[in-house]
């Protein structure tokens, strides 16, 4: 650590272990003590317990994302997130990473349509430190010139490795901005490259004093701890950044049927691959909640398990597709996308065309021949096992509680899923593919193989 530079207390890692935690209990409780408040300064703060282990995450949601990027200036909050690391007033640059790494704690940040967020996995007894990196960080970051332009160039590399280079990420951003004509969804959360290349420092300056303020910000703090003992300390390193002004999230609102898009790209793939995308609400927009539900469980009815209609009869029976996927997320602050990706067999001779009219035919099935109760019931158990299951691991349980708590929408209704999830019928999801599996809600890539002709 460079003393010269670094001014962080680095108080908390020397605390014996039980100063800050509570004895590790061996099993998950089915309701976990949850805890919330909201400091002076507008930041808001969840608090779940969960002591079979003694570890705990701290996880910092900033209500910003791509979602929030003007045209012309895709990629901000992606930048904004990498340079946090290059400086602050307690920090120089990358010495959060050298102190998170000698004292073992795992950490890291992403950024997503509506979100940027910053965690680290650490034992309960260096907290403190977690606190005080982000706390300085959000809120004195340098965000230097002469850092940003290297910083940049590592960012456009990064769009070519994942973007640029890879033809799935390729296709799937191409069906992205077509799925999304009205809205600011359709951008790339990293950006395209042509905004990249004129993107600048005092850009990334006035998206941080506009956006970065503790009313706008969410800490999620799980794992072995207790109110008790975090509190104080949230509000030692928190408590003491004075409230500002900041620009409001809004809902991004996308058309509900902006008409029947198509594209063909063509690409130096295996096969032919099929994929399709229709204009969904989500838990942010839906009226009714039950919808979100309806739409999670078609979504392993159609092509989300091996039991399901497209895996077992085009899949497994009819050799028609060599992998099949149909994903849902319901987890955004606006409208979201019902997706089916379909890879056709090496050894099939037909066209795309013809394979989306066999995708079509189980569609239209939905909306006349709902599921059975034994078959509802199953994918039911998958996907409430699945949503179990995720709880165990700290991580996932501070992911869904920030993601509800940053589109708008109370954690409480995480703990409500399975409970909601039990209640949909046949009907509703009769009712579901009737109303979104239109052609008007639909966007179409047809993904060939070779070279553009």
């Amino acid at each position: 650590m460079n003393i010269l530079c670094s001014r962080m207390l680095l108080f908390a890692w020397l605390l014996p272990f039980s100063a800050l935690a509570e004895p590790a209990q061996s099993a998950l409780s089915t309701v976990q003590p949850t805890h919330e408040f909201t400091l002076s300064n507008g930041l808001r703060v969840v608090v779940r317990e969960d002591h079979r282990a003694p570890v705990v995450t701290s996880q910092l949601w900033f209500k910003v994302g791509s979602a929030d990027e003007p045209p012309g200036q895709s990629g901000l909050s992606h930048a904004l997130e990498h340079m946090l690391f290059k400086g602050s007033s307690k920090l120089c640059a990358g010495e959060a990473s050298s102190i998170f790494d000698t004292l073992g704690i795992a950490q890291n940040a992403f950024t997503d349509k509506d979100v940027t967020t910053y965690y680290q996995t650490l034992l309960p007894h260096q907290l403190g430190v977690s606190f005080e990196v982000l706390a300085d960080m959000m809120s004195t970051a340098h965000l230097r010139a002469e850092d940003f332009v290297p910083e940049l160039a590592v960012i456009q590399a990064e769009r070519r490795l994942r973007v640029d280079d890879d033809f799935n990420a390729t296709a799937q951003h191409h069906l992205n901005s077509l799925a999304y004509p009205a809205s600011s969804y359709g951008a790339p959360i990293i950006g395209w490259m042509h905004d990249l290349q004129r993107m600048n420092a005092a850009e990334l300056r006035d998206w941080y004093q506009a956006r970065y303020a503790p009313g706008n910000a969410t800490l999620v703090i799980v794992g072995d701890v207790t109110l008790e003992r975090v509190k104080p300390l949230v509000e030692r390193y928190f408590g003491v950044l004075p409230a500002k002004p900041f620009v409001t999230t809004r809902t991004v609102l996308e058309l509900a049927e902006p008409g029947e898009r198509r594209i063909i790209l063509h690409q130096p793939i295996a096969a032919p691959r099929l994929l399709m995308a229709f204009n969904v609400p989500s838990f942010g927009t839906a009226q009714n909640q039950r919808t979100v539900h309806a739409l999670t469980l078609l979504s392993t009815l159609l092509a989300g398990s091996d039991s399901s209609r497209v895996r077992k009869r085009l899949q497994f029976g009819e050799r028609l597709f060599s992998a099949t996927t149909s994903e849902y997320n319901a987890l955004f602050r606006g409208d979201s996308l019902f997706t089916l990706d379909a890879e056709l067999h090496t050894r099939q001779t037909i066209s795309l065309d013809e394979a989306e009219k066999r995708i079509w035919q189980l569609l239209d099935e939905f909306k006349t021949n709902p599921p059975g109760a034994e078959e509802l019931e199953r994918a039911r158990t998958q996907l409430i096992a699945k949503r179990l299951y995720g709880r165990d691991a700290i991580e996932d349980q501070a992911d869904r509680l920030g993601s509800f708590e940053s589109i708008g929408v109370s954690w409480r209704e995480m703990d409500d899923e399975v409970n909601q999830l039990k209640q949909v019928t046949p009907e509703d999801i009769q009712q579901a593919a009737a109303t979104y599996f239109t052609r008007q809600r639909l966007s179409t890539a047809h993904v060939l193989v070779g070279a553009q002709p």
